[in-house]
């Protein structure tokens, strides 16, 4: 009976104080109301199925907190919560960029790129008139440009809507009325605004176009740029809304909206009009690139394998030094065991990337402590650590072993402490030598409980992208005749990275994308089989 009330209080959390209900629910009310804002940015912004999906979270959470019981729930909740954002999303939001355009060219919607397109598009007329201008209102609330032409000192006045407020000359017989030097200072029906009032025009007098007649496109347009002086311009290209075909100016030469590359495309001789284009899914073609691309293919061969060799180097090498140094200091008859194993643990205290920047310093070929006191004998046969694509990899290897083996060495520790000296005092009578007893006894059973350990320090050091970027940035790039970047060190993640944030070829979200989920699915793989037969091995030992 008292285990089974024990059970109950477990489940239902005891009876909550009033302290504790006024808590929740103001913590709840602020969360509430965050979210409550949220929902009202994504439906202004029409992004009702996101709404929902954070309107219906946003219930289950209330109701989770709010009802008497379900204890583990409430402590899962925040868990699972992080767990989605920032690791089910990321991976699902990956997944679909990977099969989409999504770069530097492609980066918003069709309409977005018209616009942009448009904007662009823009060209001053060659000789035509300059004017200084005047905003003011008319009696409908209609803004306009009183303009002042320059060259002929004849006065303007136009609206955006052609049909009502019509580009056209106004003299004194119009209601205008000017001062000495021709300048308008009045006009009969209109007002003229004051800078505060312009600057509170929505969008603003600098995205007016004052047609200079009926077609827009044709016969160009007024705009300004400060408020104060215009210019007569027009579009370069003119655009169909019905049939998506942008026709240039110039040379009358059309451009259709291609929806398999999203750009504007000429069907004849697949001229792309602008480098501005939009999001649009491209299937298997960026996974077909990554093994299909020579250009990519080239140098991924070895980024691979090197990827490979950087993580089992990396978790062998600082396993086989956090492991000696473990069994070394794993005798309590050493005096100041704690001061030795604090100061083994201190690269591991110090921020990693702080650590990669004072090496970098270290291991500078000319002006670096360690070519220029500890290899000094060398003499002007100084090591080129970062120009050399041998050396750069053993630098890289070398600070990674400094960086890691302070956690193999927290975990061994631990784990030889949880092996029952039994064990190792009866192999001893029995006349075991030290080295046997390590490799019979001790080092299987460590192998049981840091397998797991050992296999996320593998998944970590194939995706270690600070040790890579912040050392040697990738490098030496020894082969200039490669269309894309791929540095001696470069690890998939660091190559993944360059082609995401190309400054010399244009970011690619969505190529960048489908290397991600190959990694994943690499790093997913490996752990898996892993873990099976880590399960075997337990198996054994028991």
């Amino acid at each position: 009976m008292r285990t089974r009330n024990k059970n109950f209080e477990l489940h239902s959390g005891g009876t909550p104080s009033l302290r504790g209900t006024l808590a929740k629910i103001f913590i709840l009310g602020i969360v509430d109301a965050g979210v409550g804002f949220v929902l009202m940015i994504l439906f202004g912004k029409e992004k009702y199925g996101l709404a929902i999906f954070f309107g219906i979270v946003t219930l289950v959470v209330n109701w989770i907190y709010l009802r008497r019981g379900g204890l583990p729930a409430k402590y899962l909740t925040p868990g699972v919560l992080l767990l989605l954002a920032f690791q089910v999303y990321v991976v699902i939001f990956s997944g679909y960029i990977s099969f989409t355009n999504y770069g530097d060219a492609h980066n918003g919607s069709y309409v977005e790129a018209l616009d942009a397109i448009q904007q662009a598009a823009v060209e001053p007329i060659e000789g035509a008139a300059e004017y200084e201008i005047k905003v003011v209102r008319s009696a409908d609330g209609a803004v306009q440009f009183l303009a002042l032409d320059f060259n002929t000192s004849k006065i303007y006045l136009g609206g955006e809507n052609y049909s009502k407020h019509p580009w056209r000359e106004v003299t004194a017989a119009d209601g205008l009325v000017t001062d000495e030097s021709g300048y308008p200072t009045a006009f009969d029906g209109l007002t003229f605004l004051s800078d505060d009032e312009i600057t509170e025009i929505d969008p603003g007098v600098t995205t007016m176009k004052i047609p200079l007649g009926p077609d827009l496109g044709k016969d160009g347009f007024i705009a300004t740029a400060d408020a104060f002086f215009a210019q007569q311009n027009r579009f370069s290209y003119t655009y169909d809304e019905k049939s998506r075909v942008m026709t240039r100016v110039s040379d009358n030469k059309k451009f259709i909206a291609d929806e398999e590359v999203g750009y504007f495309k000429n069907v004849d001789d697949g001229e792309i009009l602008s480098g501005i284009g939009w999001q649009v899914r491209v299937g298997w073609k960026n996974y077909a690139k990554i093994f299909g691309d020579k250009d990519l293919r080239g140098p991924l061969g070895g980024i691979l394998i090197w990827t490979f060799l950087f993580a089992f180097g990396s978790v062998f090498s600082t396993f086989v030094v956090g492991l000696a140094l473990a069994l070394m200091f794993n005798d309590q008859r050493i005096r100041g065991l704690r001061i030795y194993r604090a100061i083994f643990i201190l690269p591991y205290a110090f921020p990693a990337f702080l650590s990669a920047y004072v090496w970098r310093g270290l291991l500078n070929t000319e002006n670096g402590f360690i070519n220029n006191t500890i290899l000094g004998f060398m003499g002007e046969n100084k090591i080129q650590w970062f120009e050399q694509q041998g050396a750069a990899r053993a630098a890289v290897l070398l600070v990674n072993l400094w960086l890691g083996f302070p956690y193999m060495f927290l975990i061994c520790t631990g784990a030889l402490q949880a092996i029952p000296n039994d064990l190792t005092e009866a192999a001893s009578i029995d006349g075991a030598s030290p080295w046997k007893i390590v490799k019979l006894i001790k080092l299987p059973l460590l192998l049981v409980s840091l397998a797991p350990l050992l296999i996320a320090s593998f998944a970590y050091n194939f995706n270690n992208f600070g040790a890579i970027y912040l050392l040697t940035g990738g490098g030496p790039f020894l082969d200039p005749t490669l269309k894309v970047e791929a540095g001696a060190t470069d690890i998939l993640i660091t190559f993944v990275y360059r082609i995401a944030f190309s400054r010399s070829v244009g970011a690619d979200y969505g190529l960048a994308s489908a290397f991600s989920v190959l990694i994943f699915l690499i790093i997913g793989s490996i752990s898996f089989f892993s873990f099976k037969r880590t399960r075997g091995l337990e198996e054994r030992t028991q």
